[in-house]
């Protein structure tokens, strides 16, 4: 229990950490990979039948989205700020489907979609 305890004490200082010292554009690429961690734990509790697990990684996952969606400057962005928007929404409503239906396909479904925008981010730097 101990060990445990210390080990999330030692991720959580290291995110800390890693989040400080990031740019804007790294911040985004951590957003991305937290979103691919918590679909992966939630298809995970699904098919370990872990219900509370799954609505809590689901629950961590819109939150990562809003955290992209908040990213988003529609005065720079103009058109596609607009569409990653239009996007961020449609995987939002895509987890709850996976969420309420019990359904992996959707978290599957939500990570594909993603990609596509995290590949062509992480090109820019």
């Amino acid at each position: 229990m101990v060990a445990s305890h210390a080990l999330n004490s030692y991720a959580a200082v290291q995110v800390g950490a890693g989040v400080e010292g990031a740019s804007s554009h790294q911040l985004i690429v951590m957003l991305f990979d937290g979103v691919y961690e918590r679909l992966a734990q939630a298809k995970g509790a699904i098919q370990q039948n872990d219900l509370s697990l799954k609505a809590k990684k689901v629950s961590e996952s819109m939150k990562i989205i809003m955290g992209l969606r908040d990213f988003l400057d529609f005065d720079q962005g103009g058109e596609l700020a607009t569409n990653l928007d239009a996007l961020y929404e449609y995987v939002q409503r895509t987890l709850m489907q996976g969420h309420i239906h019990n359904d992996p396909s959707k978290f599957d479904e939500c990570r594909t979609l993603l990609s596509q925008v995290s590949d062509a981010w992480e090109e820019i730097s």
